[in-house]
């Protein structure tokens, strides 16, 4: 079984001008990390021009798409029948796009299958990044 689990998904920028242009997205979980999904944007659609990854909880995802959630740099709340919005905080400004909702149960079912949700901490191997930490302070 794989221990990463990454899903494409289309965003689509909310912007001043009254198109919403959509961004290839990708969506990704891996169990080796088990509490963060993270979400990176290609190069062409970022003010950067380099891909850009937000990382943040699963179970912030998760609720967000029930009723707002989040209060610091990435937050999520629901949008009518079928869409979510998830907002990105940077010092440079403030990115907010729209998902699909259904692609987002989607990608959370394929890592609860991966790492059933309350069970992440079963994950976490303590003892071997304990020893890696203290390994380099000799």
């Amino acid at each position: 079984m794989s221990i990463v689990i990454e899903q494409p998904v289309e965003a689509r920028l909310v912007a001043a001008a009254p198109r919403m242009p959509s961004i290839p997205a990708r969506l990704r979980y891996d169990r080796r990390d088990p509490f963060a999904v993270r979400m990176t944007f290609p190069a062409p659609a970022t003010l950067e021009g380099v891909d850009v990854c937000w990382t943040f909880s699963r179970e912030l995802l998760l609720a967000g798409m029930r009723e707002p959630e989040g209060h610091g740099d990435v937050r999520v709340r629901p949008y009518g029948y079928d869409r979510t919005v998830l907002e990105f905080h940077a010092p440079e400004g403030t990115a907010v796009v729209h998902v699909r909702s259904g692609e987002l149960r989607r990608f959370l079912a394929a890592t609860s299958e991966l790492v059933p949700l309350g069970l992440e901490h079963l994950q976490l191997d303590l003892d071997h990044d304990l020893a890696e930490l203290m390994r380099g302070t000799r």
